[in-house]
């Protein structure tokens, strides 16, 4: 009689999911960006929900919840109902390297389900135009020449500017005083103006700049040109071979949403980016398209593990301290 009871409430359990999913989404959803608008991550996640929104029939709201590296956004995310109706945005710095230096108050892994790989940038090393250097060979003499460090801006301890700014140092030898912002848009603003010597910053949120000329770009962080940006050498030709980076992103929910709201918005972010529309957008902005065997859940859960066995060494190595 029990064993038939059990059967009974899995039954219903699994039709209630079944049609949690089926009338999913029945109202607006909420896209949480832990970092300020106008920089890459919101350009990107705006981009994205304008698209999603057709696929769910729903409007997809973005919300810039700041501070601490990305991870108070995170943290809202994580302790919303795991009901699919609010998703977590983040990146390497956010869904990584801040596990490594805040006593944060969920687990990166435990507490967030996986939804989709987005698409990623190398970082682009860019200085203010005053700065002498006019290759990335002259910035690194003149870097290593000054009697104190140059200033980078970063948009806090742990985040992907910040992470790729200690990489550069421990590759190139050169020192840098880190200044750190609540965005790297705010840091690519005091750039433009002067106020900071350079950032290891992503290509998306400094492209354009580079473009109209009010900053000054030295290499990308990888082996190969951008498509984008053929004008812009690799670190490997510019004098800094091996400095790779590239900050990914993805979309997460709080642990316990049910597997087929998952689906339901891992499907809905694919049909996103496989419209030529957003990916020409994603396109101007630097960015480059995930593998198609890299936007399941399974995936991006898997390349977020590695990718901490890969920086959380690093960032022990530095000490790293909260700002």
């Amino acid at each position: 009689m029990r064993r038939v009871a059990c059967l009974v409430v899995a039954a219903l359990l699994a039709l209630t999911f079944a049609a949690r999913a089926e009338t999913f989404p029945s109202r607006p959803i909420t896209i949480i960006v832990p970092f300020s608008a106008g920089g890459p991550s919101d350009a990107m996640a705006r981009i994205l929900a304008e698209r999603m929104k057709l696929s769910l029939g729903q409007a997809v709201l973005i919300e810039n919840v700041t501070g601490a590296g990305g991870s108070i956004g995170v943290g809202r995310a994580v302790h919303a109902a795991a009901d699919g109706y609010t998703i977590s945005f983040g990146h390497l710095g956010t869904h990584v390297c801040n596990g490594a230096i805040y006593k944060l108050s969920y687990d990166l892994i435990a507490d967030l389900e996986p939804v989709a790989l987005l698409p990623s940038n190398p970082m682009i090393i860019v200085s203010r135009n005053g700065v002498p250097a006019k290759s990335l060979a002259e910035l690194l003499a003149w870097l290593k020449s000054r009697p104190t460090p140059a200033t980078a801006g970063t948009a806090g301890a742990g985040s992907g500017s910040h992470i790729a700014g200690l990489y550069f140092e421990q590759v190139s030898g050169a020192k840098l005083q880190f200044v750190p912002y609540r965005g790297t848009a705010p840091a690519l603003s005091d750039l433009v103006g002067g106020q900071i010597d350079l950032i290891v910053d992503q290509t998306s949120n400094s492209i354009n700049q580079v473009r109209a000329g009010t900053i000054r770009a030295y290499a990308v962080t990888q082996a190969a040109r951008l498509a984008q940006a053929p004008d812009i050498p690799a670190v490997d030709e510019a004098g800094l071979p091996g400095f790779h980076m590239t900050l990914w992103s993805g979309l997460w929910v709080p642990k316990g949403t049910p597997d087929e709201i998952v689906a339901r918005l891992n499907a809905a972010t694919e049909e996103a980016l496989s419209d030529p529309a957003v990916q020409k957008q994603m396109e101007n902005l630097g960015l480059q398209m995930p593998d198609k065997d890299k936007a399941n859940p399974e995936a991006l859960g898997a390349w977020q593990k590695a990718e901490i066995a890969k920086w959380w060494p690093l960032i022990q190595a530095a000490d790293v301290k909260v700002e």
